[in-house]
């Protein structure tokens, strides 16, 4: 390991002044992705260039002495920005609709009929928490990238909302008119008792909710980009297992992992001032996520998605299966 160090600290400079060179380091000969287990200089380039193209003065050595080297393609490298405007927006960066705050942009998908790419959240990101009686949000209502708490504004419109799976409370408001002329009545009668009280009827529900997810159609096509921040291209839906090893991309926490550890579980989640609702078929992870991660894909691995993060605390993560979120909103990955 000196020698390799010395050799490093030696060439180092030299290298750095290569054309496509962007950084150098330490690590294991590899041969077509796979480590051999020889140690060797690593350098990092842009893109991988047959030799025969380049000035022979830029050609990476194959090794300095007994040192060997290897060259790795890592592209260009820039912050990861996930709280910025950005066309095309990236999954893993903040979204929401123009009511919300800010969560995450959780990937591309695709509508079963038409083949269209769609903005895949929540519906508590991209849809204000509706159950679509109570005027929260509308079809075609403007999607931001970035949200509004990262300074979205009426002209960073990415898309529109396309269609969401209602979220239904324990307890909300009716809408029926007789439930309305009561309240109405009740309150004109409270009055004349104690001024200031209102009468206020709830509907209470026992509804299960399977998912917290909604879709939005972008302004066009070359708006979004597939690929998740530090994740990648994500091109299959696997069914979750109890231990199994997950990450996700998303706008507060950015890359982070977990390990599945409930799986079908029902839940009361706090929809803060709206209310409660009940989630079923839930997979519980370990903390893998803050407020505003949101929306984020949850994955293997080996990039087979699993299942939509839609809520947490510092113990536990919570999320939707994707078979669900598939069906229910009619998309594939």
């Amino acid at each position: 390991m000196q020698t390799l160090l010395n050799t490093l600290r030696r060439k180092k400079n030299g290298l750095l002044r290569l054309d496509n060179v962007i950084g150098v380091g330490i690590g294991n000969k590899e041969v077509r992705g796979a480590g051999t287990g020889e140690p060797a200089v690593t350098v990092l380039v842009r893109r991988k260039i047959p030799s025969s193209d380049m000035p022979s003065a830029h050609v990476v050595p194959g090794h300095f002495g007994q040192v060997r080297t290897d060259v790795i393609e890592v592209g260009d490298l820039a912050l990861l920005d996930r709280t910025s405007r950005a066309r095309p927006a990236i999954p893993g960066s903040s979204i929401g609709h123009s009511k919300v705050t800010a969560g995450t942009f959780g990937a591309v998908v695709r509508d079963r009929k038409t083949g269209k790419p769609l903005i895949l959240s929540n519906n508590h990101v991209l849809a204000n928490i509706t159950d679509g009686t109570d005027g929260r949000a509308r079809i075609g209502d403007a999607i931001l990238q970035p949200g509004r708490y990262d300074g979205g504004q009426p002209d960073d419109i990415l898309g529109y909302l396309e269609r969401f799976v209602p979220i239904w409370r324990t307890a909300s408001r009716p809408s029926c008119a007789i439930a309305r002329a009561a309240e109405r009545l009740g309150s004109a009668a409270l009055r004349t008792v104690k001024n200031g009280y209102e009468l206020r009827i709830v509907r209470k529900r026992s509804t299960e909710n399977l998912v917290d997810a909604a879709v939005a159609r972008p302004v066009s096509d070359d708006m979004i980009d597939a690929s998740i921040m530090e994740v990648g291209a994500v091109s299959a839906c696997g069914e979750p297992e109890i231990g199994m090893k997950v990450r996700k991309s998303g706008r507060t926490t950015g890359l982070t992992t977990g390990t599945i550890r409930v799986l079908s579980a029902t839940l009361k989640v706090s929809l803060g001032d709206v209310g409660e609702a009940y989630f079923s078929d839930q997979i519980v992870a370990t903390s893998m996520g803050q407020p505003g991660d949101s929306g984020s894909l949850v994955v293997t691995d080996d990039g087979t998605a699993v299942g939509l993060l839609g809520a947490g605390s510092d113990q536990a993560t919570i999320c939707s299966r994707m078979r669900n979120v598939m069906d229910l909103l009619e998309i594939t990955i």
